[in-house]
C-alpha cells in the first residue's frame, strides 16, 4: 500500500484565501479554481467583475497543471515552440496561469486562475500555494 499526501479542506481554504488576497491587493477580477491531483475540482470562486469565460478557463488551467504536474506556462510554450499536435490533448487549457501543488516531489493538486494577464494569473496561483508553506 502506498501512503500519499492529499489536500485537506483546511489546505484548500488557505490556498483560496491566499489567492483571493493577492487578487484583491492588485484589484484583479479573476476566477480561482483548486483541483486535487486528478484534476477534480475541490474549490471554485469567481470574484465580482471577473470575466464569464474565466470560469471555464481557470478550471481548465487547474486540471492541466494537475495532469501534467507542471505549470501550464510550460504547456503553452510547447505549443508556442511549434508542437501544434499538443493541441489535440483533450479538455486542457494550455495557457499560463495553472500551477501544480508539489509536496515532497509529488503533485497533490493544482491551482488555476483566469481573468487578468496570464503572468498575473500565475502570480495569484503561486500566492495561494505559498500559504501551504511548501
Amino acid at each position: 500500500m502506498i501512503t500519499r499526501k492529499a489536500l485537506t479542506l483546511a489546505d484548500v481554504q488557505a490556498i483560496a484565501a491566499g489567492a483571493e488576497a493577492e487578487a484583491r491587493k492588485n484589484d484583479w477580477k479573476v476566477s480561482i479554481a483548486i483541483a486535487d491531483d486528478g484534476g477534480h475540482l475541490l474549490h471554485f470562486q469567481r470574484l465580482d467583475g471577473a470575466p464569464v469565460q474565466s470560469t471555464f478557463i481557470s478550471q481548465g488551467k487547474a486540471k492541466a497543471a494537475a495532469f501534467s504536474r507542471k505549470p501550464t506556462k510550460a504547456l503553452e510554450e510547447i505549443v508556442g515552440n511549434g508542437r501544434n499536435a499538443f493541441l489535440s490533448v483533450p479538455d486542457l487549457v494550455l495557457l499560463e496561469g495553472g500551477e501544480p501543488i508539489i509536496v515532497d516531489g509529488v503533485c497533490i493538486g493544482a491551482v488555476g486562475v483566469s481573468g487578468v494577464k496570464s503572468s498575473d494569473d500565475s502570480v495569484i496561483a503561486r500566492a495561494g500555494i505559498a500559504k501551504l508553506g511548501v
